[in-house]
């Protein structure tokens, strides 16, 4: 964290976040660049939000509404002027902000990985046959039965801390948690990370999204634009709109991310089937040079691939998943 302090009449802004200690330290990390960047005349005042998907301790998102239930409680109060700037793990914002919102930053994207955890192996194959394996993630769970049809599926909700509990109280095997999520708490060591090609990670993971409203403050937007990484937003852009074309919320197991091929961008992404019986996947390729325009077409372009070979499968991407 950085050491400069605000300095006297500083601008004080009023930043909104969850309440766990991941978003906090996400809050944290954008409190103190907003200082940094400002040399000390922009200050932030962490408001933090208990949202409906906090709440939501037992059952999976799908059954209460999916995606937006992490994000509702602080876009409604930035929309009502009540906050100044929100702070959210991108993976958790829906694909389209509210009226008036747009994304002023993506910071340094952390590790997309995720993290599998165990007590007893260090790997998925490594767990015996009909292990328990945690998780409330429809997209992990179709992976894991992917690669691993025999383990059972148990549902895992909660915070880094909770589903470490329940992991130590015996309710599953083996769990699994975002690699970025525990690096910025200082857990890394805690789990061994998942190659990207054996479980690609949700689209946007690892990266933080930081959104304001179309009247911010301009010297808010100005210190904005130097957290914002060139690579991290490309990647939100075109994971993002894959995401997008297919309608992707919580209901179907979907994921993306966009690969650094050197001189160019590679957009991998996947739909898998309920159960992980099916899955089918999808890439395209653009130049490092690429406006976000054509990072957009990039992601639909990779999504509609994966909807003309899932069609007969997945008739619709929409309310039905």
């Amino acid at each position: 964290m950085t050491d400069i302090q605000p300095k006297s009449g500083a601008k004080r802004l009023r930043l909104g976040t969850r309440g766990s200690p991941l978003a906090l330290a996400q809050a944290h990390q954008i409190a103190d660049g907003l200082r940094a960047a400002s040399g000390g005349m922009l200050d932030a005042e962490i408001v933090t939000f208990t949202t409906t998907g906090d709440k939501l301790t037992t059952e999976r998102l799908i059954n209460s509404g999916g995606k937006g239930l992490f994000t509702r409680e602080l876009d409604d109060a930035l929309t009502r002027g009540e906050l100044d700037l929100a702070v959210h793990s991108l993976k958790d914002v829906p694909t389209v902000l509210p009226p008036g919102q747009f994304f002023a930053a993506f910071p340094e994207r952390e590790d997309p990985r995720d993290g599998f955890l165990s007590h007893t192996v260090k790997s998925i194959q490594e767990l015996p046959e009909g292990a328990k394996l945690g998780t409330a993630s429809l997209r992990r769970e179709a992976q894991v039965l992917s690669l691993r049809p025999d383990l059972q599926v148990v549902t895992f909700r909660g915070n880094v801390a909770t589903r470490m509990r329940k992991l130590e109280e015996g309710l599953a095997d083996a769990t699994f948690l975002a690699m970025a999520g525990l690096t910025r708490l200082g857990m890394a060591d805690v789990a061994t990370p998942v190659p990207l090609e054996d479980m690609l990670p949700a689209a946007g993971q690892g990266i933080i999204g930081v959104v304001v409203r179309e009247d911010a403050d301009p010297d808010l937007l100005d210190a904005l634009s130097t957290l914002n990484h060139a690579q991290s937003r490309a990647a939100a852009t075109a994971e993002r709109a894959f995401l997008e074309k297919l309608d992707g919320s919580c209901r179907t197991p979907i994921a993306a991310h966009l690969f650094d091929n050197g001189d160019e961008w590679r957009l991998v992404g996947e739909v898998l089937s309920p159960g992980g019986a099916a899955r089918w996947r999808g890439d395209g390729v653009c130049s490092k040079e690429a406006s976000e325009a054509q990072l957009v077409l990039l992601g639909r372009a990779v999504a509609q691939e994966i909807i003309f070979a899932a069609k007969e499968a997945l008739p619709v991407f929409g309310d039905e998943r």
